[in-house]
């Protein structure tokens, strides 16, 4: 089954805390697909020279420990990144924006001449968005690893979240053929608006709940495709 005949790139990060900007990623995934296939998977913890909290150990299951010891210099995380990706490589997360904005400042600390410029030739899926257009409330990913019967992996680690996203957009892929539709367009919650700083070559429209699968002609990219929330 594929997805899109582009290189494509599923990934998820684990990170200390909300804060793109004083917070940091602490594991980073991704897997890389070509014309359908799996050519290569990654996996890395970082140690961010500082102590994580409780609270996040119990989320993730990532220790402190774990972290001085598994752990490589962000530097190295950056560069396989950098590695993998070409111009117009689709990157694939869900609740895309969060990753996107850690992804960025993870490339602006290590390439601050070149980060702007790999982040505007890269393209963008986010799933949480086809979800909401999809699926009733709620949406996390371990919603959709339901929603599709995917078997259960374990949440909160980015290697797991990584496979079940992949798995994920197969089955969204399935359902519908209207994925390309959702390229480089994030779905925000009017209420709350915008989460973060607008990334250029983003378009961010307002899109509330819904209690079944939107009919074709009203998924969120063709509601709004003559407009542009800035």
């Amino acid at each position: 089954m594929r997805v899109f005949t582009i290189r494509k790139i599923f990934f998820d990060t684990e990170t200390s805390g909300l804060d793109f900007i004083n917070d940091r990623i602490i594991e980073f995934a991704m897997i890389v697909v070509e014309n359908g296939s799996i050519i290569d998977s990654y996996d890395e913890f970082i140690n961010i020279g500082k102590p994580i909290s409780q609270k996040i150990t119990d989320i993730t299951g990532i220790t402190n420990e774990r972290l001085r010891t598994k752990g490589v210099d962000e530097k190295k995380v950056a560069c396989a990144v950098k590695e993998r990706i070409t111009d117009n490589t689709l990157m694939i997360a869900h609740n895309c924006q969060f990753d996107l904005l850690f992804l960025y400042q993870l490339l602006k600390r290590n390439f601050p001449d070149d980060a702007d410029e790999i982040i505007s030739n890269l393209k963008w899926l986010d799933t949480l968005t086809v979800l909401k257009d999809r699926k009733k409330y709620p949406h996390t990913l371990s919603d959709a690893v339901e929603c599709y019967r995917i078997e259960k992996v374990n949440f909160h680690r980015a290697v797991d979240d990584t496979k079940a996203l992949y798995y994920v957009t197969l089955a969204m892929k399935e359902e519908r053929n209207d994925l390309k539709e959702y390229i480089n367009i994030f779905g925000f919650n009017p209420k709350y608006g915008v989460c973060g700083p607008i990334v250029p070559g983003i378009k961010y429209y307002p899109q509330r709940f819904r209690y079944m699968m939107a009919p074709q002609d009203e998924i969120l990219p063709r509601i709004f495709s003559d407009k542009r929330i800035r």
